[in-house]
Order: structure tokens, then sequence, then C-alpha cells
């Protein structure tokens, strides 16, 4: 039975592997993954982007639906005055971005849990996304909707996708969410999609 990696217990027997992430300042960072959670087999070419090219702008950031956790945990090295938040609703996923933390030395705040279920009326002033595509629009759909609830006043949300396999539709409902959304990047096809909580 196909099982996709948004899903609170993965039934996959528990496989790992491990990564390096290297960025172009050439910093490296290693990495624990596990089977059922997403990419697994190695680090996505979009989350590195991501983590690369997205703007900097504010004191806390959301990293939602961070699997083992690269984004934020990338983040919080790069950026140490950064307050990082992270969860999924992956609990295999939660277990090894706490490992992962452990590991690069970093404090961040990982919780487990549905969407923003986990951070009540908690806001941020950036909430970042490999948004979960394989799992359908309604999750991903409901992930933006719901980010603006999250975040603080001129608080952005940054979303990185294939534009052509699904990206263009991203950017099209943040458009309708926020009132506006920007490339902040485009690169092989990937790009980052900004958009601002304004008023």
């Amino acid at each position: 039975m196909f099982e996709h990696y948004y899903t609170e217990n993965p039934s996959s027997p528990l496989k790992t592997r491990e990564h390096t992430l290297k960025l172009k300042n050439g910093h490296e960072y290693k990495f624990k993954s596990a089977s059922g959670v997403y990419a697994y087999k190695h680090i996505d070419k979009a989350t590195k982007i991501l983590i690369e090219h997205l703007i900097v702008d504010g004191k806390s950031v959301l990293d939602i639906g961070c699997g083992y956790g690269v984004i934020g945990i990338t983040l919080k090295k790069e950026y140490p005055d950064l307050e990082v938040y992270m969860s999924d609703i992956n609990k295999r996923a939660v277990e090894f971005a706490k490992i992962n933390a452990k590991d690069n030395n970093v404090d961040v705040d990982i919780k487990q849990g549905d969407g923003y279920n986990p951070w009540g009326n908690m806001k941020f002033d950036m909430i970042v996304m490999n948004p979960p595509i394989a799992a359908g629009k309604n999750v991903w759909m409901k992930l933006i909707r719901e980010a603006k609830d999250h975040l603080s006043r001129g608080g952005s949300l940054q979303v990185v996708a294939f534009h052509n396999k699904g990206g263009a539709r991203i950017k099209k409902f943040m458009e309708e969410v926020f009132g506006n959304v920007e490339d902040v990047w485009k690169e092989g096809g990937i790009r980052i999609y900004r958009s601002i909580l304004k008023g």
C-alpha cells in the first residue's frame, strides 16, 4: 500500500540514512533521515535552494512540515539569533528532527501535530515551507490559508516548489490569500514564492 509521508504514524519499517548538506558558503551540516519521512533518500534540491535564498526578515521563523529538520536546523546554524520553531504531523519526522537538532547542537523548539495546531495562537515573523504536494491540494492550501493567522503584521510566508509541478498553482493561491506574491528566486525550474501579511 502506498503511504505518503504526510501521515502521523508511518507504518513502514524504520530504516535510516545519513546525509551531508553542503551550502554555497562552504558550510556543511549532517543529518540522519528515516524511512516514511520526506526526502529520506537524499536532501532535495528545493530544500537547499530555500535555505540559501529565502529572505530572512524578522526574529522568529516557523518551519512548517519540517520533516527531519533540515531547513529549521540549518537556518538556526546560519542565523544564530533567529528564534526557530519547527513542527510536523509525522511523529517519526519529529523524532529525527530532535535527534538532528541535538547532533547539530542547536536550540530549536520542535513539536508534533497537524498544521499549526501545536502553536496555538502564536505568531511568527516568517513561515517557511517545502509544501507536501503529494498529500493533495487540500493539505497545502490549508497550510497557506492558515498561515495568515500565524504571521505578525509585515511577516512573510515563503514557499519553495517546482513551478511546473504544482508551483504555479501554489503561487496563484498565495496571491488569492494574501493579495500579493513575488518570486524571490528561480533556479532549475524551482522557485521561492513570498507573500507578505499587510495591513
